[in-house]
């Protein structure tokens, strides 16, 4: 469908793209990745028309549509969400406006046999039955649907745009995108300004709506449910896999195995022939055999092993000054905006090196809650702050509060006070900002690029409380890697407002969830809560079976709702039948999972051990242990929808 031909980019003399080479099939579901600076966001647009390569083509057919959606755009806040949104189908105004205009010129003419006559009442017809295939979708639910699987409530469908901070704007943007249904969608971090219902709700529609997609995404859970390839960009080549992101990693690995012993083989038997070449080129009795491994070794097709792009960052947090028992204590702490009651009565504690998450919708109030604790808004109730607690705070926007005129180093040296001025170079090398990177200046670097000098100021000063608001927006997958190592290793109490679920998963191990003005703790990691809610959604569903009306007094009514009683008690019973199935399921997944432990572990007895034993044994406790909490978190919905029913 579109073809990227012998493609090259060059930015002062460096190369980022050489002779790239490949195609974008229908239904392709692309992720694009690579380190940060790679050329991603450059790729994208090239293909979208907005910027030229320095060499190559890309060919695109005259009937293909194409939909892109940058990191960051100018947006228009002139008129209400709903007519904004409803600019996605101002192609069907168009039709509307070209078949008033025929219809106007065929009124006005009499020449009904003449072959211009016919060809506007062809067109007519081509147009109208075009107008009817567009408007048999329903517009207006379409746009509902999309809105508010994109976190919108119905009541700011007519509120203006210019109410919304960016990251809301950003989504009335990807909903017109989404509701124009391009052949080919480009998405450049589309998931940093959703929530993780968002996020959810957007897998489903690239899954089952969208056509061809190239994303650009550090969530690797998000591309690994909805991509089907995997191309990388590093140090200037692409590698393309017919699999998504986490099978890619695998292959890749396989493949550079394989390049390196088959180019080890090889060296072996060119020095092997070199030697013999060498040892008998002057007798004259081997002379027919030197001549024939000469010749031999002229024709070795020499095996290259793909050069791999090892730098990375070096992220240590400082170890962490010694703070009271209880970093935070929040006693019915609560936040309003004249009417509107953001959250209130949060009450909790956050215990001295606890790393932990607030989650929930976008505007219910996380980053709202991390203001008041760096007391930069008032608030209602309690809220302390443990002895000696010493913050490093990271903000959502901390990578555009850059002023963008000024070098990478002077970015740095001007906030570095005492003997950390002198360490500057080592510390901007360790976060790949060596040598003439540290020169560059500010406004040419990418999103991560910007994001890593950001963090780089948390480093300057050890401090014992991390607060960060989505640091991993716009970070590349091996330096969030890094990123999470470092906040695991770290001794301090760390609250991470995020929605990257692979991130959050075996960071934290408690979960305070926003929404409906409410602040709730859920103890355990990201998936045991997202398992818990969705427990939660199905009492909800089990609740709202509609109540028996009390008020009835006539014999025909109360026979009715004695029927509607049984009908509920049988949907309340499958309801208990699918969870027992559940719990069955689970302690069958425990007993499948200790049987192939009992194995693993009867090879080691046995000194059957290989390289990769002692990994699958770490890895099948792992699995033990997620199945064990899915079995708890069955047992305890299986006990109370059972409890309910009696």
């Amino acid at each position: 469908m579109i073809s990227i031909q012998n493609l090259s980019v060059e930015f002062s003399a460096k190369s980022l793209f050489v002779n790239i080479n490949y195609v974008i099939n229908k239904k392709d579901k692309i992720a694009l990745v690579g380190k940060n600076g790679a050329g991603k966001s450059t790729m994208l647009k090239i293909i979208a028309g907005l910027q030229k390569p320095s060499s190559g083509s890309v060919a695109i057919p005259s009937d293909v549509t194409i939909g892109y959606l940058p990191q960051q755009m100018v947006l228009n806040d002139t008129s209400t969400v709903i007519e904004e949104v409803r600019k996605a189908f101002s192609h069907i105004d168009s039709l509307h406006n070209q078949i008033d205009k025929i219809n106007h010129q065929l009124q006005s003419r009499q020449d009904y046999d003449s072959e211009d006559y016919n060809e506007l009442i062809e067109r007519l017809t081509i147009l109208t039955e075009r107008l009817s295939i567009e408007e048999s979708d329903n517009c207006e639910a379409e746009m509902e649907k999309t809105l508010i699987g994109l976190g919108f409530d119905r009541k700011d469908f007519n509120r203006p745009t210019s109410e919304f901070s960016g990251g809301w704007r950003m989504r009335i943007e990807l909903a017109k995108l989404l509701l124009t249904r391009p052949d080919v969608l480009l998405l450049d971090e589309p998931t940093n300004h959703l929530d993780i219902e968002s996020i959810q709700w957007m897998e489903n529609f690239l899954i089952t709506k969208a056509n061809a997609v190239v994303l650009v995404s550090h969530d690797r859970a998000f591309i690994d449910n909805v991509t089907n390839r995997t191309i990388e960009i590093s140090l200037g080549k692409i590698y393309d896999y017919s699999v998504n992101y986490s099978k890619y990693v695998v292959l890749r690995q396989e493949r550079l195995e394989q390049q390196m012993r088959a180019y080890q083989n090889q060296q072996k038997q060119i020095q092997d022939t070199e030697d013999f070449i060498e040892r008998f080129r002057y007798k004259a009795t081997k002379s027919v055999q030197v001549q024939s491994r000469i010749k031999q070794l002229s024709k070795i097709e020499r095996i290259e092993v793909d050069e791999v792009d090892t730098s990375h960052i070096n992220l240590r947090f400082p170890p962490a000054p010694r703070s009271g028992d209880y970093p935070i204590i929040a006693d019915n702490v609560g936040k309003r905006y004249g009417d509107h009651q953001v959250f209130g009565n949060a009450t909790f504690t956050i215990k001295r090196g606890e790393k932990v998450a607030f989650v929930g919708k976008n505007g219910e109030g996380k980053s709202t809650l991390v203001k008041c604790i760096m007391n930069e808004i008032s608030f209602t109730g309690d809220l302390k702050i443990g002895h000696n607690v010493k913050i490093g705070y990271f903000a959502q926007n901390q990578a555009q509060l850059l002023d963008e005129s000024i070098s990478v180093f002077d970015t740095i040296d001007r906030v570095a006070v005492g003997d950390i001025r002198t360490k500057i170079r080592d510390i901007l090398g360790a976060f790949m900002f060596g040598g003439e990177a540290s020169d560059k200046k500010v406004k040419v670097l990418s999103g991560g690029e910007k994001t890593r000098l950001a963090m780089i100021r948390l480093l300057l000063e050890p401090v014992n409380l991390l607060i960060l608001d989505e640091p991993t927006n716009h970070l590349d997958m091996r330096t969030k890697d890094i990123l999470k190592q470092a906040i695991k290793d770290f001794n301090g109490t760390v609250i991470v407002v995020s929605h990257d679920r692979e991130f959050l998963d075996g960071l934290v191990e408690k979960v305070y969830e926003f929404g409906g003005g409410k602040v709730r703790e859920c103890l355990g990691g990201i998936y045991e809560f997202l398992e818990k809610k969705k427990i939660a959604s199905l009492a909800e569903l089990e609740l709202s079976i509609s109540p028996t009306n009390k008020s009835v007094e006539n014999t025909e009514k109360v026979v009715s709702e004695r029927k509607l009683s049984y009908a509920e008690q049988r949907e309340r019973e499958k309801i208990v039948k699918r969870a027992e199935k559940k719990v069955a399921e689970a302690e069958a997944e425990i007993s499948r999972i200790e049987t192939n432990i009992a194995e693993i572990e009867s090879k080691i007895a046995a000194g059957e051990v290989d390289n990769d034993i002692f990994e699958q044994h770490a890895s099948m406790n792992k699995q033990l242990e997620n199945a064990m909490s899915m079995w708890e978190l069955a047992t305890i919905e299986y006990e109370d929808l059972k409890n309910n029913n009696n």
